[in-house]
């Protein structure tokens, strides 16, 4: 195992998870500074979050085809680009387009990491790792915003961005000595671009149709002309990407991936982990409307939730080749199906509330963990592992974009408010619970054997 190599993965996946969690408290200073409305300022999050969707499919091809050194380098090095652009960026737009350049170098980074994790640790030592690359991402919830006002209260916001670049320089010198350099034998088949191109169409449409699913409550007209629209032209490209991949030689979206019963399962939970993942965001929701807490101090509620998240992450990729993926995912989804029906109950004070939210937290971070990425890499070939991985992220980020729209929906239909939200997180708690019954559909153990056909 090469020195460093560890660092070099979790380092990576830390400075693109950091990046997500820090632009939140940033997200006022860029609207005043370029004068733009809310609605104008929320693209700086959908389009980092849609480019990094596009992009998660084609470096995960690229790294299966040329490596996994050059793809994951590239992306660290796209990220940066994007990183000081945003910082140098003179109009709104700018910082607009080169958040676009960031989300490509992203959606690169984790499904690669976890790619070399499958290539270079043993079985029995995966799950820690991958359990790691979990946790990973319950330290950028914790420590960007706190990061982020920091920064902006010393220096200024463009040193959020600017952060990133001096980690990218110690991820690119370090990467470039121990990551394995390995890639597939023998010619290679021309890259897929029809299937790039339905992709990214697909997965625009599919955004653009989630995230205006609220529109109806904003802009009736706009809003309920557009998005059923957009959901069918996703139906209707995902049925043509289907038929292209198919009799593709080297497909972006490996199809036959999802005719094995364990990834075609383990993909779904992947969106109902996002989904989960997804539905911590309207938690401070409850405790403002329900409890008193200020906006200025919501977020400090959820601590208890993102260290028990931090734990979950680790300690169930510890458990993981104990008592196997199939039970670590049941008992992530047991946890959040009680914590996030505790957190339906209003009426008993806020110490339920923080009560609730050590399972949630807990179950957030097995469902996200290692165990389905470890199905991933036991069931998929060898030579699409780092496809199998992409996927993972793609339905884990579909699962979140779709928790954002339908629980804020959800609560304004049920009367908003202390109410509205008590309604909604009970409907999450039983589609948790639906969630855990559909892992029952994985074997009881998975085997560690490597295909390599």
């Amino acid at each position: 195992m090469p020195k460093g190599l560890i660092t070099v993965l979790f380092t990576g996946v830390f400075m693109a998870a950091l990046d997500t969690a820090i632009v939140g408290p940033a997200i006022p200073v860029l609207r005043e500074t370029f004068g733009v409305d809310n609605r104008a300022v929320g693209l700086v999050m959908s389009v980092f979050v849609l480019f990094s969707l596009c992009s998660t499919a084609l470096m995960a091809n690229l790294s299966d085809r040329i490596g996994r050194r050059p793809i994951y380098l590239f992306s660290v090095s796209v990220f940066a680009i994007g990183s000081l652009l945003i910082a140098l960026s003179p109009s709104f737009w700018m910082v607009i387009a080169s958040r676009a350049i960031q989300g490509i170098g992203a959606g690169g980074i984790t499904p690669t990491a976890s790619a070399v994790v499958g290539d270079m640790f043993k079985p029995e030592q995966r799950g820690k790792m991958l359990g790691l690359i979990g946790a990973t991402y319950g330290m950028a919830f914790v420590l960007g915003p706190p990061l982020a006002s920091a920064l902006m209260v010393v220096l200024s916001w463009h040193w959020i961005f600017l952060l990133n670049l001096p980690i990218a320089a110690v991820i690119l010198y370090m990467g470039a000595r121990v990551l394995p350099h390995a890639r597939s034998s023998g010619p290679q088949p021309r890259l897929d671009l029809t299937g790039i191109a339905l992709t990214f169409t697909l997965l625009t449409a599919l955004v653009l149709g989630i995230t205006r699913v609220l529109d109806p409550l904003v802009d009736p007209i706009l809003g309920m002309a557009l998005w059923p629209w957009l959901l069918l032209l996703v139906a209707v490209l995902m049925t043509v990407l289907v038929m292209v991949e198919n009799r593709t030689q080297a497909p972006l979206i490996p199809i036959n991936l999802f005719k094995n019963r364990q990834l075609s399962t383990t993909y779904l939970l992947a969106v109902g982990a996002g989904y989960g993942m997804g539905s911590v965001i309207f938690l401070t929701s409850i405790a403002t409307h329900a409890y008193g807490v200020t906006t200025k101090n919501a977020g400090f509620v959820l601590l208890p939730l993102v260290v028990c998240s931090m734990l979950g992450s680790g300690g169930g990729g510890r458990l993981l080749n104990r008592l196997g993926a199939r039970s670590m995912i049941l008992m992530g989804f047991a946890m959040l199906s009680l914590g996030y029906g505790l957190s339906a109950i209003t009426t008993q004070g806020l110490w339920l509330f923080l009560v609730a939210s050590v399972p949630v937290g807990l179950g957030v971070g097995i469902v996200v963990g290692g165990a389905l990425r470890s199905i991933a890499i036991d069931e998929a070939p060898v030579a699409v592992r780092a496809a199998a991985q992409g996927l993972i992220n793609i339905c884990t980020a579909i699962g979140t974009l779709v928790s954002a729209a339908s629980i804020s929906a959800i609560a304004d239909l049920a009367g908003g408010g202390t109410e509205g939200f008590s309604k909604a997180y009970g409907l999450v708690s039983l589609l948790m619970l639906s969630m855990l019954f559909l892992t029952l559909a994985l074997r009881k153990k998975v085997d560690t054997a490597l295909q390599t056909a």
